[in-house]
């Protein structure tokens, strides 16, 4: 999304014990948790008790220091290419050198000053040295307890999501148009895009950029997407966030921190606020910048006539990255450890470029899928009709290599011609949007089952300066899943 307030336009657009049964590694189903059961502080004895040529038996004891927990998953690293093989007390998968444990039904919870342990045999090329660092629940183990807050934060888990694959071409349904603008004395709006969704204790609660005669962001909240229309909104400006130019919100929760942070466009910079109570709009603090010098100079030195937009953080077991595009074919990635952020993000990057600035033009969502090591990438193009549509690539790490998926306008993730309107088409544009996800954390795990994307699109007749064009948001609900 363009930041139109420093610009006439808002874009130069074309428009694993013996007596428990072994698990085979390769096999194992991923369970999902919501965040907010995430430890604030653990500690973790990593031991190695049997080794021989070739091969070790480990054994892990995980200590909650914070709050109790329903539902773990923790992270390590091995540094001399080991390998689990067979685990049991734990569901273990391994990409590359990264490992994710996760609990299995009768382990989730871990009280506080409780412990739960897990074993797995490995192999081994050489020396076999212990890890050295672990996450739990996003939560670095450092034998500290972390930060806590006043406020008493909650989740409801969506259970355990169901495991699949992606397919290799798309097919979907669209609602209706389901958010409107609401204008009020002071927001005489005209249109509401750039949605971001999560659900969290029994509601959907959405962000988004509105237009007046200048951009602002807009939150509202409902337990069905039946009354979503009806749904009252609340414009951030009366907030911390405050006025002056915001756009293109993300939302999302930082388990380490247990905090919520919305990211959004400034003009000039990637900014972000944060809070301790989602459902409270009136408690988002003043903006802060993510970039303390601005601009990247590799953005400079390649945006052109394009504009810095479209911001997107999404972190893995060991750092968190902040996408961007700029209308002119370059996705730019920076990064900054997990246990920086929200600071340091530098290492700034081409993720992925397009001579055809059209084909790569804004609006990335990063994803990882549930129980894979896998990743999603999803990215707005502008069609040969100037119609807005997304392509899709698929990776093994946030890094890359990306591979399409699909990514053509005649085998699109998502467009016009592979969307069905049962209401009627009111839209021929699938346009800036955001996945609805199996948590609220700053993984960004979705389940490749029965996708859902929050998206916006406006009246296929609809012309005139880009700022004013009558954007709604709908929702694409996939028809094609292969689980």
């Amino acid at each position: 999304m363009f930041f139109a307030r420093l610009f006439t336009s808002r874009r130069a657009r074309l428009t694993a014990l013996a007596a428990v049964p072994l698990v085979a590694v390769t096999t194992l189903t991923a369970v999902a948790h919501q965040p907010a059961s995430a430890a604030p502080g653990c500690s973790v004895t990593y031991t190695a008790p049997s080794q021989w040529d070739g091969g070790f038996t480990a054994n892990v004891v995980v200590t909650n220091l914070g709050d109790a927990v329903d539902g773990w998953t923790l992270t390590w690293s091995f540094g001399a290419g080991q390998q689990v093989r067979q685990a049991w007390n734990a569901q273990v998968t391994q990409s590359g050198a990264e490992v994710t444990a996760r609990n299995v039904s009768y382990n989730a919870a871990i009280p506080t000053g409780g412990r739960v342990e897990f074993g797995f045999n490995g192999s081994s090329s050489g020396s076999n040295p212990n890890p050295t660092a672990f996450t739990l629940n996003g939560t670095l183990c450092t034998g500290d307890v972390g930060p806590t807050t006043t406020t008493t934060t909650t989740t409801t888990t969506t259970g355990n999501p169901p495991v699949g694959n992606l397919p290799s071409s798309f097919r979907w349904s669209s609602s209706g148009q389901l958010i409107s603008p609401k204008p009020d004395a002071t927001h005489p709006n005209v249109a509401v895009k750039d949605p971001s969704v999560v659900y969290y204790n029994g509601k959907y609660h959405v962000f988004a950029s509105t237009y007046t005669n200048g951009y602002n962001l807009m939150y509202t909240s409902f337990s069905d997407w039946s009354q979503a229309s009806s749904a009252p909104h609340y414009y951030l400006d009366r907030s911390g966030i405050g006025g002056g130019y915001r756009a293109a919100p993300q939302v999302f929760y930082f388990a380490p921190q247990r905090l919520w942070y919305l990211v959004y466009q400034t003009g000039s910079n990637a900014s972000y606020s944060t809070t301790t109570d989602i459902s409270n709009p009136s408690s988002w603090s003043a903006p802060k910048n993510f970039y303390a010098n601005g601009m990247p100079q590799i953005i400079r030195d390649n945006i052109g006539n394009g504009y810095w937009v479209d911001f997107w953080l999404v972190c893995d077991t060991a750092k968190c990255y902040l996408f961007s595009s700029d209308d002119n074919g370059h996705l730019y990635r920076s990064e900054t450890n997990l246990s920086q952020f929200p600071n340091g993000f530098t290492n700034t990057v081409i993720a992925m470029r397009d001579s055809d600035r059209n084909r790569l033009f804004e609006a990335s969502n990063v994803y990882k899928i549930a129980g894979k090591n896998q990743w999603l990438l999803v990215h707005e193009a502008i069609g040969t009709d100037g119609r807005r549509w997304f392509r899709s690539w698929t990776a093994p790490s946030i890094t890359g290599p990306w591979t399409a998926l699909a990514d053509t306008e005649s085998n699109p993730f998502a467009r016009a011609n592979n969307v069905t309107f049962p209401g009627g088409q009111w839209t021929r544009d699938i346009s800036h949007g955001e996945m609805v996800r199996t948590n609220v954390d700053q993984t960004m795990e979705i389940s490749p089952c029965k996708l859902s994307y929050l998206y916006q699109g406006m009246d296929p007749n609809a012309g005139g300066d880009y700022n004013r064009l009558p954007w709604r948001l709908g929702l694409l609900t996939q028809t094609n899943s292969t689980c």
